[in-house]
């Protein structure tokens, strides 16, 4: 517990007991008034110093103001009255002192956890000076460096391994608890956590421009991009309370001057002004105030922990309301990743035609080129290759053990007038000719990611009414993913632009309260991430284009995390609306009781920090994610 809500409580318990004695301790007159007036002091000093704060700021109208003003007028009331009953007032202060210390256990206690969550921050790195090992601060590592990280300790700094192999753990960035290996030669990202050998690390960035710093400053600065819900709140907090301060005044004045005038009867002033200090006790808005940004503040720590980084709470707010999902396929419903899934038609072994198209393709760093060489099983000699020619869009040539060898894609095949079998398959056809003749043809696929078809079955369950799958692929490749995923709606053979105006024209179908996410991989698709109502970027670990581009950033590549990143936010929002609901309609009901005499202070009070204490719990939930 922090030392301030260490002092806020013995002031709680200290009152308590002097207000426990004082009530049995045989004392009246100016020795009365004092002694209860030292114990308001003590319990209200620090509310009465920040109201007299706001009326020298010229903005006066908040619950201190409000405490202040109620708290003085009934010891006032019972100077006036000579009841020598100080207790109410007293009492007011000390059960709103007791809100105000649930409501920062409350966002302590959520912060703690955010923090904890978020525990990523390394707080120096291993640079090798004269033999040994000196912990230096991450942010005086130049890139291009070696660090050292042991086992047990973070990465400080995005960069590349150079020698070493272990296993890390990614869980504060993705949410995943198993560990990822890694070796020579591997990409690692700073806020993993090296579990088992000693890696030697060359960095690629400095410190301020790793993935860690920009993760901790998104998640740090997401409360700066509020939602409608919180801006609603404070518009209302700023009209509403000097609203109901003057609303207690007429409430004060205006019944006894018309019992007094109109009626004859007599003013009752003692009645009406308890009255409306009862009024202002109840008015406070504080419930509204604390628990809405606490209910987003929780929800984005929440999903930060499950690898889901909301850049601010009008984005939350704007993913609660998703009614189309826009998918691109090569990185984000597939792996991006192709592989050899079939030969065709070849009237020689399937592995004797890979080890001819692994030999001809082997100097080319073309990702289907180095698909076919993945697929050979036997070592790939280039000694034996020589008159090597490729040429873009079509193929290569080049003669194996002095053998002509074409390898490419139809038109090649027409170039060099080689009669081919045309392949209904879907993925990429490479076709083969060897000494001038048809030799068959190689099927190349994009690899599906796992849960691909599980997140689009979760989103559509989850509310989702429509899913839409775009790509630059051919048609018939586009059709059989969309097939296999359960997506109705496909358009292929897309270039970037082309997208933007698919996306532009399924914004103009939906109706304005219905919001459109699409889902890309945050570097190829930023024109699309930035036209959609809110973007999210997949298997962004590490991309410095998708934190920037997209609204939404999964830290790792599961396509379940969309929908989870659905349900996540219409947690939130639904947590933010029972606040508003509930907080509003308690406020009215007591208004009315307090303005008729019905409800007393007392009770005024036990409303008000109820309602609060309530709400704030209510807001915390928001934190807790992971059974959705």
């Amino acid at each position: 517990m922090e030392k301030e809500q260490k002092i806020k409580l013995a002031r709680i318990l200290i009152t308590a007991g002097m207000m426990l004695t004082l009530h049995f301790l045989p004392v009246s007159g100016i020795l009365r008034f004092c002694l209860y007036l030292a114990v308001y002091l003590l319990i209200g000093y620090d509310i009465l110093l920040e109201a007299w704060e706001g009326i020298q700021e010229k903005d006066p109208f908040d619950e201190d103001f409000l405490m202040t003003v109620a708290t003085i007028g009934a010891f006032a009331l019972a100077v006036y009255q000579r009841s020598g009953d100080y207790n109410e007032a007293i009492a007011v202060m000390l059960f709103f002192q007791i809100g105000e210390f649930f409501e920062d256990y409350a966002v302590d206690k959520s912060r703690d956890n955010i923090t904890e969550l978020m525990d990523i921050r390394p707080d120096y790195a291993n640079v090798e000076k004269d033999g040994r090992l000196v912990k230096t601060a991450p942010d005086e590592v130049p890139a291009g460096s070696i660090i050292t990280v042991l086992p047990g300790e973070k990465i400080p700094i995005d960069g590349q391994v150079v020698e070493g192999s272990s296993s890390l753990n990614t869980a504060a960035l993705t949410g995943e608890s198993l560990p990822k290996d890694v070796s020579e030669g591997s990409d690692v990202v700073s806020g993993c956590i090296n579990l088992s050998g000693v890696l030697k690390i060359r960095t690629s960035k400095a410190f301020g421009e790793s993935t860690v710093s920009k993760i901790l400053d998104l998640v740090e600065n997401a409360g700066e991009r509020k939602s409608k819900s919180e801006n609603f709140i404070t518009k209302f907090a700023h009209v509403y309370t000097p609203i109901v301060c003057f609303s207690a005044l007429l409430l004060a004045l205006l019944p006894p001057l018309v019992r007094m005038t109109a009626l004859g009867l007599s003013p009752d002033f003692s009645v009406w002004l308890y009255r409306a200090l009862t009024f202002l006790v109840i008015s406070c808005p504080c419930a509204l105030v604390v628990s809405i940004p606490l209910s987003f503040f929780a929800g984005i720590g929440g999903a930060s922990h499950s690898g889901i980084l909301i850049k601010g709470s009008n984005y939350m707010e704007t993913l609660s309301r998703t009614s189309t999902v826009v998918f691109d396929k090569t990185g984000t419903l597939t792996k991006g990743v192709f592989e050899v899934s079939d030969v065709h038609h070849s009237p020689m072994e399937a592995e004797k035609l890979l080890e001819l198209a692994a030999l001809a393709e082997s100097f080319s760093t073309h990702p289907i080129s180095l698909s076919i060489q993945r697929a050979c099983k036997k070592e790939i000699d280039r000694d034996r290759v020589s008159d090597v020619q490729e040429t873009a869009g079509s193929g290569v040539l080049a003669r194996v053990d002095g053998i002509p060898v074409a390898v490419g894609n139809d038109k090649l095949m027409r170039e060099l007038n080689i009669p081919f079998v045309p392949c209904s398959g879907s993925g990429t056809i490479i076709h083969m000719a060897v000494d001038g003749a048809y030799a068959g043809h190689i099927v190349i696929t994009d690899l599906m990611k796992p849960n691909a078809a599980a997140a689009v079955s979760a989103l559509r369950s989850g509310g989702v009414k429509k899913t839409v799958m775009l790509t630059g692929d051919a048609a018939s490749t586009a059709q059989k993913v969309a097939e296999e995923l359960g997506i109705r709606e496909v358009h292929s053979e897309l270039l970037p632009a082309d997208k933007v105006e698919i996306v532009e024209q399924l914004l103009k179908e939906q109706s304005p309260k219905e919001k459109l996410a699409f889902v890309g991989d945050g570097i190829n698709d930023a024109p699309v991430l930035a036209r959609a109502d809110i973007g999210i970027a997949m298997g962004a670990l590490g991309s410095d284009a998708a934190i920037e581009a997209a609204d939404v950033v999964l830290m790792d590549d599961d396509p379940l995390k969309i929908a989870k990143a659905v349900r996540i936010s219409k947690k939130c929002l639904r947590i933010v609306y029972e606040n508003i609901v509930f907080a509003i309609a308690v406020k009215l009901l007591c208004l009315v009781l307090g303005a008729l005499g019905i409800a007393n202070m007392w009770a005024a009070v036990f409303a008000d920090v109820g309602v609060m204490v309530i709400a704030v719990l209510n807001a915390i939930r928001a934190l807790s994610v992971k059974d959705l």
